[in-house]
């Protein structure tokens, strides 16, 4: 039986408030598949989608009891995904930073090149804080040492496609990813098992409070947590060093390949 790729949008939310019902009404506009995971929410911003759930045959939410982060809610999804025929997940983030407009095009691109997962490189707007564009340089530099090339383009841009299996097997190698640090450790487990990288240009945004916007960014609690996950992952490398060399070497190219940003 041919092989036939199946996508869903996955947005994993806590706490998002009045933006969530305004999010995925823009991502129903474009896809019809859509889940929304509620993680331990309790400002009951979640209320707000049962209207759309019953318009909308393909928009489901699941809801977790506690709040788990957001690697977590992915996580606790991606089986039943799998379960029910779809085959990859587009990851959209809640708070209205990523462009529902390149969800299509990034879909698009992912059939493509279904053995690949397609990842967001994001092209920051004057509005965005200085803070998190200049902190973002050295979890890039370590993502290219942990991956021993420049395969991830931003290991932080949460707007991405991946192949659900491969999700499923870079999940059940380790505890962590399931909070702030699911982005950048996915990404290069992914690389360590040889799924290649096809990094997309996309818009990022940063909505202010006063249009909605929701950050629960902790900058010490969640930049420790960063810091202690490249050290775990540089310490894994010394053990991966020649398997990840040989795939390394066996894609033979300076750079992940890049994909033409989306027509809007």
């Amino acid at each position: 039986m041919p092989f036939e790729p199946r996508h869903l949008v996955l947005i994993p939310t806590y706490n998002t408030g009045r933006r969530l019902a305004q999010t995925v009404r823009e991502v129903l506009d474009v896809w019809p598949d859509v889940w929304v995971v509620v993680d331990g929410s309790t400002d009951g911003s979640d209320t707000a989608m049962e209207p759309l759930a019953a318009a909308h045959a393909g928009l489901r939410i699941l809801r977790r009891d506690t709040n788990g982060g957001k690697g977590a809610a992915v996580a606790s999804a991606v089986r039943t995904g799998l379960a029910e025929g779809f085959t990859h997940a587009l990851v959209f983030d809640a708070d209205g930073q990523h462009p529902t407009e390149h969800i299509v095009p990034f879909i698009e691109c992912s059939l493509g090149s279904p053995d690949a997962m397609i990842l967001g490189q994001p092209q920051f707007g004057p509005e965005a804080p200085w803070e998190r564009i200049w902190g973002r340089k050295l979890s890039i530099a370590l993502a290219h040492l942990e991956t021993l090339g420049r395969t991830i383009a931003d290991p932080l841009f949460g707007f991405r496609v991946y192949p659900l299996r491969a999700l499923e097997r870079a999940f059940a190698e380790t505890r962590g990813a399931r909070r702030y640090d699911f982005d950048p450790e996915i990404a290069v487990r992914l690389c360590w098992q040889g799924v290649e990288a096809i990094n997309v240009p996309a818009p990022c945004r940063y909505l202010s409070k006063a249009d909605g916007g929701v950050s629960h960014f902790h900058y010490v609690r969640d930049n420790g947590r960063m810091a202690a996950l490249h050290v775990r992952l540089l310490l894994e490398l010394l053990v991966r060093w020649p398997d990840v060399r040989r795939l390394r070497h066996r894609h033979a190219a300076p750079t992940a390949r890049e994909s033409v940003a989306p027509t809007t």
